[in-house]
């Protein structure tokens, strides 16, 4: 599995490109916006896009979904259902963070903890991680050691829980009983910021050495 990671919108939000090297198939991980920015890359690293997942539904991550979905008629996978609330209340983020109007949309497959989704030949395990919304789902490529993770765990940091539905401890319970148990070595690329590996925060991580 290879990755190209382009930074979108003002809130500089990691959107992930995935993609199979054996078919040079992949899938958008949060597009939320700045889709010339995105589409550029796929095309320079000669990818063709089969589908578009999410991990949650705030609107930095999926802003660009129902746009990208119906520009290449691609499916969309995820996040969790218990994040509906926030990809209907779309119009209502636009407003709040200054964001033009976005559509809202309804995924093809909403996904729970222990479903796979594919990237040409390759899988990727799902893993339900509630805190920073309730229906936030992390992809985990186990053969490459890489885990695309959203706004669950950052370098040093963690996801914000005081949004509606934000649990603290449900954050906490799932980096811990979700994360970890994947392993030091695994690499992460989060919702902003620079990737880390599980060892690394698991030793270090502030919110974490509890």
């Amino acid at each position: 599995m290879k990755y190209a990671i382009v930074p979108v919108t003002p809130f500089e939000q990691n959107c992930s490109i995935l993609w199979c090297e054996a078919t040079m198939k992949g899938a958008v991980v949060d597009p939320g916006g700045d889709l010339p920015r995105i589409l550029r890359v796929v095309e320079e690293k000669g990818v063709t896009l089969e589908k578009i997942l999410a991990t949650h539904g705030h609107l930095d991550h999926v802003g660009g979904v129902k746009p990208l979905a119906d520009r290449l008629g691609l499916p969309v996978e995820g996040p969790h259902r218990d994040d509906d609330f926030w990809i209907q209340g779309m119009p209502q983020q636009c407003q709040m963070f200054g964001f033009p109007p976005t559509p809202t949309f309804v995924p093809d497959r909403w996904l729970v903890d222990g479903d796979t989704v594919t990237v040409g030949n390759e899988t990727l395990d799902v893993l339900h991680c509630p805190g920073h919304t309730p229906g936030h789902v992390v992809f985990v490529h186990a053969p490459s050691k890489l885990a695309v993770v959203g706004d669950v765990l950052f370098a040093g940091s963690i996801g914000r829980t005081d949004f509606p539905k934000g649990n603290h401890g449900d954050l906490i319970r799932a980096i811990k009983t979700k994360l970890f148990p994947l392993g030091d070595d695994v690499a992460f690329i989060p919702g902003h910021g620079p990737m880390s590996t599980i060892g690394e925060e698991r030793l270090y991580n502030p919110f974490l050495n509890d």
